[in-house]
């Protein structure tokens, strides 16, 4: 199966100005995704999708390919990663190549164990799914079926049951996604104009480091992981 790595970096960042190239422990945020997908053998081939010049020459110093410059119109805070995706598989159809799946690679997920990437693709190629997507498992105290919704100033259990399930052991899992991977067909990107589909895999990284970097609060817990990740 030929397989996109795609690695989204747009230059408008408020949280964090610079983001995506802000020296994380002496390497910018990006170089930690791009040394997690060079890691990889499943990837055909990895590349940039960014609308910002300062981050394509950093990618490109890093020694990742970034063969076109996103449009503005894809790079503000309403623009949706599938309409990224699509818009580097219309690049690459138009330059006559043409890939099974691609698998999107967030820099603000910078914490990837090794053989996570591969893993995924073997589980998505075996499983023959649409999508795979990496994620953690909820915490007992905010499992769907603890959490409360409001109705008329009243509440009710959020899964529709009537009764509440009340020991954690017969909690069913929950899962979060973490950012990490989203990995799906073409097919469905493009035909069914969707990132999921409808038969969706999943990796658990539930036992790895996470930190989803957002906020200078985010930033600040990479900086700790990092640390203790170092000492080890």
């Amino acid at each position: 199966m030929k397989i996109l790595g795609l690695i989204p970096a747009r230059g408008g960042s408020k949280g964090i100005p610079g983001k995506n190239i802000k020296l994380l422990k002496g390497k910018p945020l990006l170089q930690y995704t791009i040394e997690a997908a060079e890691r990889a053998n499943l990837l055909s081939t990895i590349v940039l999708s960014s609308d910002d010049e300062e981050i394509i020459i950093c990618a490109k110093k890093l020694g990742l390919e970034a063969p076109f410059q996103r449009p503005e119109e894809l790079a503000g805070n309403s623009s949706s990663s599938l309409e990224v995706i699509q818009h580097a598989i219309k690049f690459f159809s138009k330059e006559a190549e043409k890939f099974d799946a691609v698998c999107l690679l967030q820099p603000t997920s910078p914490f990837r164990r090794e053989r996570l990437i591969d893993e995924a693709i073997e589980k998505f190629i075996g499983g023959e799914f649409d999508s795979l997507i990496s994620v953690r498992e909820v915490p007992a105290e905010f499992n769907p079926h603890w959490v409360f919704k409001e109705k008329n100033g009243s509440l009710k259990i959020a899964t529709g049951e009537k009764e509440i399930i009340s020991r954690r052991q017969e909690l069913p899992k929950a899962y979060y996604r973490d950012g990490a991977i989203y990995l799906t067909r073409a097919e469905v990107l493009m035909k069914q104009n969707s990132l999921y589909g409808k038969k969706v895999g999943y990796i658990d990284t539930t036992g790895d480091p996470y930190v989803n970097i957002d906020t200078p609060e985010d930033w600040e817990k990479a900086e700790r992981l990092l640390s203790m990740i170092r000492e080890k």
